[in-house]
């Protein structure tokens, strides 16, 4: 089981390089080549949620992304360090909308990944997400 571990600022810039590590290593891994644009989308959607709510909370830390490549899956969790801002229900008041662009990610991600958990780590959120590989 090989894991690669990407750490990178909660900026918006570093979305695009998480997105093309993850395609690389899925790609290298033996997820089907016709799966990769939807995994790209997902990992992106994912780590711009994660950005977004270190945005919003004024945090620092960074954004985790673990790429593991195991037997028959590979597997991608992204984690944001935001605590109880990563909670998975935005408030009803919201006037901001920025509620609504989180519950939009995670529809976007469910919509593309049909192996996806949406919970909580001891730092914040995690988004895990698994796709299968082909035989060597």
């Amino acid at each position: 089981m090989a894991t690669v571990e990407l750490r990178f600022s909660p900026l918006p810039e570093h979305v695009r390089t998480a997105r093309l590590v993850a395609a690389a290593v899925a790609r290298r891994a033996g997820v089907e080549e016709s799966v990769l644009d939807e995994l790209r989308l997902a990992v992106g959607e994912a780590c711009s949620r994660a950005v977004g709510l270190h945005q919003r909370g004024g945090l620092g830390g960074a954004v985790r992304v673990a790429l593991t490549d195991q037997e028959k899956r590979f597997v991608i969790e992204v984690g944001d360090g935001a605590g109880a801002l990563s909670e998975l229900a935005a408030p009803a008041d919201d006037d901001s909308g920025d509620g609504s662009d989180d519950t939009l990610g995670l529809a976007v991600i469910t919509g593309l990944v049909e192996d996806v958990e949406v919970g909580r780590d001891e730092d914040g959120g995690l988004i895990r997400m698994a796709w299968p590989v082909q035989p060597a």
